[in-house]
């Protein structure tokens, strides 16, 4: 099959799943067209990444001209099919915060992808997000382009339902993916029910090639690692109230922050105020290879999210033999299951995630690696790309 991937900024070092999702079906023989309306905001420092970058054509690039000329050629093939369009466009328009403007741009770039993909002999267009790659998609198909299916990840879809327009978008689609049965949920509730059957579960995957026999749980005083952009909804600072708390009685405990972001003022300062200076390291993004290292010397990824869909760092961690201690919201405890590869708290408690770090730094050397084999095996077997990848491929197949 001839796919193309309508993304809105790619790539970005969070966004590591699409990647390897596209990949996976190009592994499988499909042939996969990477359409970015722009590129990511994010330094590059993974060579996937700056490989993908080059492999992939960004619609704003080509400028204004080029848009305009391909509004041309979408009204002249079929005028009444644009009215339509642009009768879509604004009523999305009208309900968003993006504003009725900006969905008209969508409809210029949405001509411009047409473009490319009658050119490439796209026949499905798939976006990741439900916001304006999954708008852009839905216009292109308005106006002759290729069907389309979208994945919703949350938590910020479900944070805007009518605003991003989801039930338009659901029902306009082939099939929309949620990655969760959380996820899928969350759609029911803005899709009509003759649509639910249009929402399928394909779950982020992970390469297990990349994840060779883990290493030992390290030995000494607690390690955890925390992986994420630093926004308000990962919940660093919450993580740092817990740790000022744990050191009272493990002192030699230690927490690495893996990231940046908007934030990073915020949690500097933090971390000056609670005297955490010498136990918290931070070190920007890095590379896969880097994150592997860094989940090997760490017990436990932590992970305190206000809002989440299922953070990929939580799979990583698992499937480098680690325990995850998370917030039970969203999607998590499909995954991770409390006192058997980890443990769950309430969100925007410190104290609860405090007592579960004290939990794990307390439980026996022995039962800790039970938990963290028990967690790999889990992952592996609900998580693997290349089956999830199969998956994906199928319902573009069916539709």
């Amino acid at each position: 099959m001839n796919i193309a991937y309508i993304l809105n900024s790619y790539p970005q070092p969070s966004h590591s799943f699409i990647r390897r999702e596209i990949r996976a079906l190009e592994a499988q023989g499909h042939t996969v067209t990477r359409l970015a309306m722009r590129a990511g905001d994010m330094p590059l420092v993974d060579a996937q990444d700056l490989e993908e970058a080059a492999a992939t054509q960004y619609v704003l690039r080509s400028g204004a001209l080029a848009l305009l000329n391909a509004l041309l050629q979408a009204v002249t093939s079929g005028p009444k099919r644009f009215g339509t369009a642009v009768m879509l466009a604004l009523k999305c328009g009208y309900r968003s915060e993006a504003g009725v403007l900006k969905h008209l741009i969508y409809l210029a770039e949405a001509a411009y992808v047409r473009q490319i993909c009658e050119a490439a002999e796209v026949t499905h267009a798939h976006a990741h997000f439900g916001t304006n790659a999954a708008a852009v998609a839905m216009l292109s198909e308005a106006i002759g382009g290729p069907a389309y299916s979208f994945t919703v990840h949350g938590p910020e879809e479900y944070d805007a339902p009518r605003a991003l327009s989801l039930g338009t978008k659901v029902a306009r689609s082939k099939f929309t993916v949620a990655i969760t049965s959380y996820g899928r949920s969350q759609l029911s509730r803005w899709a009509g029910p003759d649509h639910w059957n249009q929402i399928k579960v394909v779950h982020c995957g992970i390469d297990p090639s990349r994840f060779p026999e883990p290493e030992p749980l390290p030995e000494g005083g607690p390690r955890f690692v925390a992986i994420g952009r630093f926004v308000e909804q990962k919940g660093q600072l919450l993580a740092l109230d817990a740790m000022a708390t744990l050191i009272k009685n493990h002192p030699d405990a230690h927490l690495t922050l893996i990231g940046d972001g908007e934030m990073r003022p915020q949690i500097e300062a933090r971390i000056a105020a609670l005297g955490l200076s010498d136990q918290i390291t931070l070190t920007g993004w890095v590379d896969e290879v880097r994150l592997l290292e860094e989940l090997q010397s760490a017990h436990a990824l932590l992970m305190p999210s206000f809002a989440e869909g299922l953070p990929m760092v939580i799979m990583e961690a698992m499937a480098a033999g680690r325990l995850v201690i998370a917030t039970y919201i969203a999607g998590i405890p499909e995954l991770v299951q409390q006192g058997k590869t980890g443990w769950l708290v309430p969100a925007g408690d410190a104290d609860a995630l405090a007592n579960a770090m004290t939990d794990m730094a307390n439980t026996h050397p022995e039962q800790l690696d039970e938990m963290a084999q028990a967690a790999r095996i889990r992952v592996l077997e609900r998580h693997n790309v290349d089956v999830e990848a199969a998956k994906l491929a199928s319902f573009v197949a069916a539709s």
